[in-house]
């Protein structure tokens, strides 16, 4: 396998998220690799009526978008200042937020940073709510050009909605 050298962890700050995030500082750790924090603002968390979503994102300059982004990489930071202090000293970690689908966005920083591989969680649904809601992780396996680890929740935990701190 070649040298990992820059891996994507896309986090919604769920509790389940916080295991595929451990997973890729770890590996970026072991591997020397720079490891990029991402958050994606899903348009149903902000707002934005219903149509506008490439107005918006063709126009990041509007203050409310601006604001709102700017509050997620606060929570990002603290993030992950809480739960994974003893990586910040020695990792090399970049924070990202975007405003968007969060699958398409994921996918396309995945192309645009080159990176080596994505890990992230996954809620583990099956049967009928799987295949009425889908997954964030499932579209990113399908659609995204690099490899994909995906982490599965313990068995003990509850698949939980994930919200903003």
């Amino acid at each position: 396998m070649d040298k990992i050298r820059k891996v994507l962890a896309p986090t919604d700050f769920s509790d389940m998220s916080k295991v595929g995030v451990h997973h890729a500082l770890e590996m970026a750790s072991a591997q020397g690799a720079e490891i990029i924090a991402y958050n994606v603002v899903g348009y149903e968390e902000g707002p934005f009526p219903p149509g506008l979503e490439d107005w918006v994102s063709s126009h990041e300059e509007l203050p409310r978008v601006q604001e709102i982004v700017e509050e997620r990489k606060r929570l990002l930071a603290k993030f992950l200042r809480e739960n994974f202090a003893a990586f910040i000293a020695q990792a090399r970690i970049r924070q990202e937020v975007d405003v968007g689908s969060p699958y398409r966005k994921i996918v396309e920083k995945a192309a645009e940073e080159g990176v080596d591989i994505i890990v992230m969680s996954t809620h583990g649904r099956t049967g009928l709510l799987h295949m009425l809601v889908g997954s964030v992780a499932e579209r990113v396996v399908r659609l995204a050009t690099c490899p994909v680890l995906t982490i599965r929740p313990p068995k003990e935990s509850k698949p939980a909605r994930a919200t903003a701190p």
